[in-house]
């Protein structure tokens, strides 16, 4: 295996897509890099496993520069997990190009002002881990489902302390997954310590290919990683009894090269899970976009109109009322940040997306409350 490939370079021979293939030969002289870490005060690149350095980073790239100021906006620069070519010494790295992502895993940012924080770039698999303990929330895991839908990566629901949990539990957490199981999402339990147990994941874990964990803290993203990896390298932490919450052991995004010829990049736990406005909902939810589709009226708001079949599927129990309860109050959310990213697309006098902003396909269909 290259160097390259074992820190998830997609190709085995040649440079199949086209635009990394321009993209290096306008850069002759420059070679492939991977970020594999990101700080606030800059990059860490590798050509290799074990090999990363820090590297100088393009001046519009630089945080002091700020966007206001008329830079690249947050998302617009490296995260962890893109690929960059590169100038100078190995053991000091000059960024000159970022090649364009194949998939990038995003969330609104925080705060007031429409932002968007790039989680990972150039990601083929979402491991969206919960624990199933007081941590286990579908809820949460919808709104995961949401930010990895359209992301070009596939997600994975992995349940972890299935083994304190029992069978009872493990069986009642994918009844309440089956909405998202019924759109082929896959989803695994097992226990996190345990290599054997783990080994179930190893369909998404081969050579090339590369994983983000996401899960609250106290979840088992480290006790995963340190099993993958067969060593402790990751910090752990015991989680609070009253709520199965923990601290946060991994206190920023770094990719990590796995035995079986995968990378894996392990994420701090994430509180708020804001949309970005990008978003479909109704690909999410398409339980409920297909029952909408048999109500009588086109327009049907699903309240009290006659012939709902919205409706009738929570008043028989077919429909989960609190599966219902999040689609709405995920499809107002956004279509709110779709709102604020219009609004900043506008205010930069950047052209309008060709396609429709995503989020208003559901709004059409069922009305904002």
């Amino acid at each position: 295996m290259t160097p390259l490939r074992a820190i998830g370079w997609p190709d085995a021979g040649p440079v199949s897509d086209p635009q990394w293939a321009a993209c290096l030969a306008a850069h002759p002289q420059a070679r492939p890099a991977r970020v594999v870490e990101q700080h606030r005060t800059g990059y860490v690149v590798a050509e290799g496993p074990d090999t990363g350095v820090a590297a100088e980073s393009p001046p519009e790239w630089q945080r002091a520069t700020g966007y206001r100021k008329g830079k690249l906006a947050p998302e617009e620069r490296a995260a962890v997990g893109d690929w960059v070519l590169v100038e100078g010494t190995r053991t000091a790295p000059r960024i000159v190009a970022l090649l364009p992502r194949h998939s990038a895993i995003k969330r609104g940012a925080a705060g007031e002002h429409y932002r968007q924080q790039l989680i990972a770039a150039n990601i083929d698999t979402v491991f969206v881990v919960c624990g199933l303990d007081a941590d286990f929330n579908p809820r949460r895991i919808e709104r995961y489902l949401l930010l990895v839908q359209g992301s070009g990566a596939t997600p994975v629901v992995v349940l972890s302390k299935a083994d304190k949990a029992g069978d009872d539990a493990v069986a009642a957490a994918r009844e309440a997954l089956a909405g998202p199981a019924a759109r082929d999402v896959a989803v695994v339990a097992l226990n996190a310590k345990d290599a054997a147990s783990v080994a179930a994941l190893s369909p998404w874990l081969q050579p090339g290919r590369s994983v983000v964990l996401v899960g609250s803290s106290g979840a088992g993203k480290s006790t995963l990683t340190n099993t993958l990896l067969g060593i402790e390298k990751m910090k752990t932490a015991a989680v609070r009894e009253h709520d199965a919450r923990g601290r946060h052991t991994t206190t920023h995004r770094a990719l990590i090269p796995l035995p079986s010829g995968a990378c894996l990049i392990d994420t701090p736990g994430m509180r708020e899970l804001k949309p970005t406005g990008e978003e479909d909902v109704a690909d999410s939810f398409e339980d409920i976009e297909a029952l909408a589709t048999q109500c009588r009226f086109r327009d049907c708001r699903h309240q009290r109109e006659p012939g709902c079949a919205v409706r009738a599927a929570l008043d028989a129990g077919t429909l989960d009322a609190g599966r219902y309860a999040n689609f709405l109050k995920l499809r107002d959310e956004v279509a709110g940040a779709a709102d604020r990213l219009a609004a900043r697309i506008a205010q930069k006098g950047e052209p309008k997306p060709a396609a429709k902003m995503p989020g208003r396909r559901v709004e059409e269909k069922h009305g904002r409350r």
